[in-house]
């Protein structure tokens, strides 16, 4: 029997390596498509690379996509790849939007021109609904962006449903809420909090800056939210799914429950910098998953609290080894 094949885009990041290991799991050959870079990024899926297949490719290049389809013949593409730091997208709006909106573009036209039966996963995000108009967020609330990461993530999105109800593609967005773990990496608030909690336990550090406290956010666990990913394009029709624990946390919390995790009071470390506000704040987000609890059967499995101490446990970890302390 033929192994099912999985293309990720992506794949260095935090979601891609931890879907690439679950698609091993369930027996896949994994492909990943993978920037030509003078210094490779592969920190994240160094413990993989034996077991997978890097491929050269760039969403900026279509040519490169239609090449790789072609080489590889994947079953599933997972597009996972992105400029994805909200706050970079200010400063880099065009490279932002070529990548997470064009670049989705790109990839669906390989597909439709290369294998139109391939199943296509889109990774959307729960920032395209900015400044909400409902709350919680469901697969039906309109979009309202807030920022040039979020105003591509919409575009991206559109264009997958386009390409599914225009040319019957098996295209699927998964509208994702914040989902973290210990390979977030250390410019994401929750890892900066985790990382920051960690440095001032050892001595480290003294003090940690931040932005606005009160923003309040639906923040689950990675790996649980990839399992949501592969769920998707199991089913026989496509859709957009909300993935999200229902359940919503200020950057307050989370300092105060990473904090508390090496037993600080974080009110005597934590000040506030207005070099980390946002030009365009997103004050609330709270995700709606019913509809992939009751199609695909998938419920967050780790906690906030739990999340946020592996992630402060595995900083202590890697600082003390960083340091040999």
């Amino acid at each position: 029997m033929t192994k099912n094949r999985a293309l990720i885009t992506g794949i260095t990041g935090q979601d891609g390596s931890y879907l690439a290991e679950l698609l091993l799991e369930k027996g896949y050959e994994v492909y990943g498509l993978v920037r030509r870079l003078s210094t490779p990024n592969y920190g994240r899926i160094r413990h993989l690379v034996d077991k997978i297949h890097l491929v050269d490719g760039d969403l900026h290049d279509q040519t490169s996509m239609i090449l790789a389809l072609q080489d590889i013949r994947p079953t599933e593409i997972y597009n996972l790849a992105a400029q994805s730091f909200v706050a970079t997208s200010w400063t880099q709006p065009v490279l932002t939007g070529d990548t997470a909106a064009l670049g989705v573009t790109r990839m669906l036209d390989a597909i439709r021109t290369v294998d139109p039966s391939i199943r296509f996963y889109q990774a959307s995000s729960s920032e395209m609904f900015g400044k909400v108009v409902e709350t919680p967020q469901r697969e039906t609330t309109p979009f309202y962006p807030r920022s040039p990461y979020a105003v591509a993530k919409v575009y991206g999105h559109w264009i997958t449903v386009n390409y599914r109800e225009s040319f019957g593609l098996h295209a699927t967005s998964g509208i994702l809420f914040n989902h973290e773990s210990e390979r977030r990496g250390l410019e994401f608030v929750t890892r900066k909090v985790t990382h920051g909690a960690a440095k001032i336990k050892l001595g480290l550090a003294h003090e940690l800056r931040m932005g606005n406290l009160d923003s309040k956010r639906d923040w689950g666990y990675a790996p649980d939210y990839v399992r949501a990913m592969w769920l998707m394009l199991q089913q026989d029709t496509p859709d957009d799914f909300v993935v999200a624990t229902g359940r919503t946390q200020s950057v307050e919390t989370l300092i105060e429950t990473a904090f508390n995790c090496v037993d600080l009071d974080w009110k005597n470390y934590v000040m506030q910098d207005s070099r980390f506000m946002r030009p365009a704040e997103v004050d609330l987000l709270l995700g709606d998953a019913s509809k992939a609890k009751r199609i695909l059967d998938w419920e967050p499995q780790i906690t906030f609290p739990e999340m946020i101490q592996r992630m402060v446990e595995n900083d202590l970890r890697l600082l003390k080894e960083q340091h040999q302390l």
